[in-house]
């Protein structure tokens, strides 16, 4: 039997990879804002004020600083992933495998060559920048630039995965002016306008024999960019000096991807080219936070975060003409995190910071993907912040993060199509594995007051 390489497989392939932009920052939502909350495990996030970070931990935060400042920095992120109990098959149509028509049902005809090395997430720096000016006691402006969304994967080119997904990088930028005004002693409040940046590159193997052979695959790419507003929110209430409650939301953010997909031969030639687009929308998020002076010397934090991830109910993916490509459904599951931390100030230069944190993963077993091979998180942290002088502190802090073994079982029957089926997908293919993954965490800060 003779099989070709059609335009029906590889639609269905781009689309989805398109999809999986959408999906990815869905289960990997960034942190890495602020090095001096990671050393209590951001339990502080929307109730301690730290330095200019809290232009995107709290707005209203702002108001409680006495100068102008300026907090930059970033954290370096190594992960680590094993795969294990791996089981990848081809399959084909069973009256196709006969050497007949196609009969709807498909049978195993062996392993699909490939590895699984793992470690597939590359080092990773995120950094940030923030800028806060009181104006007077009650008003301040300030800005900042972060990566709220974001995610990286690069699997080895002969992945037994590599049909459902063998690269994602997806990065979303926000720039944030902001302003606060503080009531008086107990009430202050601050809202921040985000402009917000998202870029993808995605990639998905297709075969173009029964073999699988990695060496012939076609290489599916999709890459698309697009910008949208939102807003955050936030509220300190103080009821006593030595009590500081923080409530934060930060909204959606709606965009439409315009993407450009391409899909390319061994030999690198173009065999398909293309537009699509997608709708996308990174869900809103509600922060709250106590922080409480216990001593001159010592203060915990205890704080909570809600997601909805529910907005990725299903995604629609339509082509060039308004044609639907696919609508797939991801079934994303509301999530929580839980964190507590605590900051001892040793001595006038330096403070030392521990935390913990319970992250809970929006995705399910049902619908896991080799690109989102993530479950519940346990984040251990400390950290330190040394101000040798009155305008200048150094923060470091340090986190190990630890994920729950998940598994990622896949399918997919529309890989292949016969030329004597007229295009009609026959032949498919099957992955699952034990994903087990750690991450460690080096952040590193400066902040100077002017």
């Amino acid at each position: 039997m003779k099989n070709k390489f059609n335009r029906l497989s590889l639609a269905v392939a781009i689309a989805a990879a398109a999809f999986a932009s959408q999906a990815h920052a869905g289960g990997y939502q960034i942190n890495e804002q602020s090095v001096s909350g990671q050393g209590y495990g951001h339990a502080g996030r929307s109730s301690n004020v730290n330095d200019a970070s809290i232009v995107f931990g709290n707005p209203a935060g702002m108001s409680f600083l006495d100068r102008a400042q300026v907090t930059a920095g970033g954290t370096y992120l190594n992960v680590n992933s094993d795969i294990k109990n791996v089981q990848a098959q081809r399959t084909l149509d069973a009256g196709v495998a006969q050497g007949g028509a196609p009969m709807g049902v498909q049978v195993p005809i062996g392993d699909i060559p490939g590895g699984n090395e793992g470690d597939m997430v590359p080092g990773t720096l995120v950094p940030f920048a923030f800028y806060a000016q009181p104006v007077n006691e009650r008003l301040a402006f300030g800005f900042g630039v972060y990566a709220p969304f974001g995610a990286k994967t690069d699997y080895e080119n002969d992945f037994q995965g590599r049909y459902f997904g063998d690269y994602t990088e997806v990065t979303v930028i926000s720039a944030q002016p902001t302003v606060s005004y503080r009531f008086n002693d107990q009430w202050a409040v601050g809202v921040g306008i985000t402009y917000n940046r998202v870029d993808g590159e995605l990639r998905r193997q297709l075969p173009t024999d029964p073999s699988f052979n990695p060496a012939g695959d076609i290489d599916s790419r999709v890459e698309s960019d697009d910008d949208g507003w939102g807003y955050n929110i936030g509220v300190i209430y103080q009821p006593v000096p030595e009590t500081t409650l923080g409530l934060t939301y930060r909204s959606k953010v709606d965009y439409t991807l315009t993407g450009d997909f391409r899909a390319y031969d061994p030999a690198g030639n173009v065999v398909l080219a293309d537009d699509a687009s997608l709708d996308l929308t990174t869900p809103e998020t509600v922060n709250f936070s106590i922080t409480q002076e216990m001593t001159d010397r010592l203060k915990l934090m205890a704080g909570a975060s809600w997601v909805r991830w529910s907005r990725f109910d299903q995604i629609l993916v339509t082509g060039s003409q308004g044609d639907t490509i696919t609508q797939e459904i991801q079934d994303y599951s509301n999530a929580w995190a839980y964190s507590l931390g605590g900051e001892y100030q040793l001595n006038p230069q330096l403070a030392l910071r521990a935390g913990i944190t319970l992250d809970f993963t929006p995705t399910n077993n049902d619908r896991r993907s080799v690109r989102i091979p993530s479950d519940d998180r346990r984040i251990f942290s400390i950290g330190a912040g040394w101000s040798p002088t009155d305008d200048l502190t150094l923060d470091f802090a340090y986190s190990y993060l630890t994920e729950r073994g998940t598994s990622v079982s896949q399918e997919r029957e529309d890989l292949l199509a016969s030329e004597a089926t007229g295009g009609v997908p026959v032949g498919g293919a099957t992955y699952s594995a034990d994903y087990k993954n750690e991450a460690h965490g080096f952040g590193a800060q400066l902040t100077y007051r002017f």
